[in-house]
């Protein structure tokens, strides 16, 4: 029988799924967590793993943290067509252990990576000085979540709203269109893509400085969406805060 991080991770995942909600924790107890960078067991991200995770330095954009060449510090994409959040911010790339342990917990089933992950983001919302009065969830459309099971970005946000003492609010914002796969389009395809697709309730964000969380940024196009919708709704402002940015 092939042994290793592949099929540890995918029998989990299978059993994971036929336990159902109600039986995770004893599926943990016959499977427990093996680091998705090197296989060790104890935790879903070693000690050792975690600090070589692909930090996102800088130059990148002020804007939607788009690494590269810059003018005036920001992408082209923002000097052409200037966003209504107030930026983006990721601690990683899209690389490596972050990715594996994405997938894991968005295509996987893995729901139990997210409080590991969602830890991650604690000191760096510290480092950047990104001050909130709530944390909002990017939201899935009800057809995919319950496709799904779960928002992952709500189980990110849970994490950080336990470790910081910030509220969570995930009905103040919601998905109304089910849009299409935006892996192959560009930017301002992207954007086009989700325009509209969401809407806020005012009485959950009116005056409130909100931070979006999600877990992948690839153009920013899905968080500038939320955060129209979060404006038109009165929120002061937003910020869009993401595990890992594409590169």
């Amino acid at each position: 029988m092939r042994t290793g991080k592949a099929t540890t991770l995918s029998t989990y995942t299978a059993l994971r799924h036929a336990a159902g909600r109600v039986a995770s924790a004893a599926v943990e107890l016959v499977f427990p967590a093996r680091c998705l960078g090197c296989n060790r067991e104890g935790a879903f991200l070693c000690s050792a793993c975690e600090e070589t995770l692909p930090v996102l330095k800088p130059p990148y954009c002020l804007v939607c943290s788009q690494p590269g060449r810059l003018t005036l510090k920001l992408c082209r994409t923002c000097r052409a067509d200037p966003l209504q959040i107030e930026g983006i911010r990721a601690p990683y790339r899209m690389e490596g252990a972050v990715r594996k342990a994405i997938h894991a917990l968005k295509y996987q089933g893995v729901r139990a990576v997210a409080p590991t992950l969602g830890q991650l983001l604690v000191p760096f919302l510290a480092q950047e000085g990104l001050e909130a009065d709530a944390l909002v969830p990017v939201p899935l459309h009800r057809k995919r979540e319950r496709q799904r099971g779960y928002n992952q970005s709500l189980l990110l946000a849970q994490a950080v709203g336990r470790a910081t003492g910030l509220a969570v609010e995930p009905r103040a914002l919601t998905r109304v269109t089910s849009v299409p796969s935006q892996v192959s389009l560009r930017a301002e395809e992207r954007r086009a893509n989700v325009a509209g697709a969401f809407r806020a309730e005012p009485e959950s964000v009116a005056g409130r400085r909100i931070l979006v969380i999600d877990d992948v940024c690839t153009t920013g196009a899905t968080l500038e969406a939320c955060a129209m919708a979060l404006k038109e709704a009165g929120a002061a402002s937003v910020w869009g805060v993401a595990l890992a940015r594409e590169t």
